[in-house]
């Protein structure tokens, strides 16, 4: 089991200094990669939460970590298809190249109408789009004459140098439908859990993507399944208990367990934590620290 760790982003305790922090750190604590994720607007009024009323952009904060660590890996989950491909692909591919190829670059759908709205993106059709998009990225990343004439998304013949070096970036898809876990299967090169995700029954859905995968003629032990995880330290013995709420004892169990239904990869993340999202920048610096020092992979 990799274990990673999410920088701050969301709310007060978000600023850069907080970031480096945390990501020289992990770093040093031997964790795999450190874990941004999107969300471009909160509607006014939208009952969604306080984690993503106010988020820094993914693909900027990795470029500026990407700067002060050198090994540790660095992911995104998820960046969704809202966004225009071609652009994308240019930041990723040199994202990768400055990081020394240490990019992971999940790819979701979206869910919020009113970010499509904003993008200029219509709602309908999102799984074909999330396909084609996936297919532009790649392109982009590997063919020496880019072009594509699909229903989404048209690229003109034109080359887009330089490539991602030492090589494309893999793609992890998200999705919690059974076409979206199909798809993952697929096309990616793994997936990764939502936010909203019910880990008691994350095993299940793992082998369906697994089963995909091998229905597609792929090898499925290549692929990677990335929990994010919806890490709250609380002390005390909770009533019906989550996975990945509790004491470190208990959020270590829980780590071993998700290993054990065929997780590779989870990432504690204190954003989703409320209590980190609102408090005091140093109180939640004090308490997300000692956190990534409980939870420190063996």
């Amino acid at each position: 089991m990799r274990v990673g760790f999410a920088v701050p982003q969301s709310g007060p305790w978000a600023t850069p200094q907080n970031m480096r922090t945390i990501a020289t750190k992990a770093e040093r604590l031997g964790y795999h990669e450190l874990w941004t994720f999107q969300r471009l607007l909160y509607p006014v009024g939208h009952p969604m939460g306080a984690t993503y009323r106010s988020v820094h952009d993914p693909v900027v904060t990795l470029a500026y970590l990407a700067g002060v660590t050198s090994t540790i890996r660095l992911g995104v989950a998820v960046i969704n298809a809202f966004v225009q491909p071609v652009p994308l692909a240019k930041q990723l591919a040199t994202l990768q190249t400055v990081s020394d190829g240490r990019l992971t670059a999940g790819i979701g759908l979206g869910w919020l109408l009113e970010e499509f709205e904003a993008a200029g993106v219509g709602y309908e059709g999102r799984g074909r789009r999330g396909e084609e998009f996936v297919e532009v990225l790649r392109k982009s990343w590997t063919d020496d004459v880019v072009e594509h004439q699909g229903r989404f998304y048209r690229v003109p013949p034109s080359h887009m140098d330089p490539k991602p070096s030492p090589a494309p970036p893999p793609i992890l898809l998200g999705g919690t439908a059974e076409v979206a876990l199909r798809r993952a299967g697929r096309l990616g090169d793994g997936w990764v859990s939502s936010s909203r995700e019910d880990l008691s029954r994350i095993g299940p859905r793992i082998d369906l993507i697994r089963s995909s995968a091998r229905e597609a003629g792929r090898d499925s032990d290549a692929l990677r399944f990335v929990c994010r995880g919806v890490t709250q330290v609380r002390q005390g013995g909770l009533p019906d208990r989550r996975p990945l709420t509790g004491s470190y004892e208990e959020i270590r169990a829980d780590v071993a367990s998700l290993a054990a239904h065929g997780v590779t990869d989870v990432f504690h993340d204190l954003n989703f934590d409320e209590e980190i999202a609102t408090a005091d920048p140093k109180d939640a610096m004090r308490r997300a620290e000692e956190a990534l020092e409980a939870l420190a992979p063996a």
